[in-house]
């Protein structure tokens, strides 16, 4: 998607073309992260065995804070798809800025539920994909990289609500402005919840997950990946966390129209 081009941006067609490439990427990075074992200790915040001087969080926290320090300057929190899990210690590109048109409300970066993907990764989505419950010590950085882009393209497909919320505002202004006056929570999650295109999604998904997971030349080996954890994934975390995001936009949304 060109964010450049303001008039294709909020077009819904090209917002769930870009969704539907996402679950690749997706898909992709749980397969690598499916080739290691849980690795708790990854997770733990001053374990002993991953000492971390001078800082307060856990070897994944570190890694994933080092690795947005340096996509920063090369530009990746500018583009307005895109969402650090360290908003407050993000540093100034080295290249020259790209004034993207505004699409969002202004507010769009104040929406971010990175701590609660982290959390939830780590806790439900982690012990699905392991390879199994355990560790492995020798993996501890090759975890860590593998974690980091499950979690930068899981923040990326949930915080994309923010466009599908603003392109289903500016196709119903009337309708939207009326349930936001009103703070109906419930009526907003209604009109944003499209059950078909949902149900669609799980069965793309399904399939997605039994062709890649399996290796094509060897189709009695280990699946890497099964239909039922990725669909489990996205019916119980994916999407409920992306129609959160676009409800708490859409309550503020008038709030940028005074």
């Amino acid at each position: 998607m060109n964010f450049k081009e303001a008039d294709t941006v909020l077009d819904l067609k090209n917002i769930r073309d870009e969704l539907v490439r996402m679950e690749d990427t997706i898909i992709f990075n749980f397969i690598e992260r499916s080739h290691f074992p849980s690795c708790p200790v990854v997770y733990a915040k001053d374990h002993p065995g991953l000492p971390l001087p001078n800082f307060d969080g856990s070897f994944l926290d570190w890694a994933l804070l080092h690795m947005e320090k340096v996509q920063s300057q090369l530009r990746r929190f500018e583009s307005p798809d895109e969402t650090p899990f360290f908003p407050e210690e993000i540093l100034k590109p080295i290249l020259p800025n790209i004034n993207y048109p505004q699409v969002l409300a202004s507010y769009a970066q104040q929406i971010n539920y990175n701590a609660k993907i982290k959390h939830i990764y780590e806790e439900e989505i982690v012990p699905l994909i392991s390879k199994y419950e355990g560790d492995q010590s020798e993996n501890y950085g090759s975890i860590a990289t593998t974690d980091i882009a499950c979690l930068q393209s899981l923040s990326r497909r949930i915080h994309f609500g923010k466009f599908v919320a603003e392109a289903k505002y500016q196709n119903d202004k009337e309708l939207y402005r009326k349930l936001i006056r009103n703070k109906d929570v419930n009526g907003i999650m209604q009109n944003i919840t499209n059950a078909a295109v949902e149900e669609k999604i799980l069965e793309r998904l399904t399939t997605k997950a039994d062709v890649y997971g399996v290796d094509p030349t060897n189709k009695e080996g280990d699946r890497r990946i099964t239909p039922e954890y990725l669909v489990k994934i996205y019916k119980e975390i994916v999407i409920p966390l992306t129609k959160e995001v676009e409800v708490e936009y859409l309550l503020r949304r008038l709030g940028d129209d005074a």
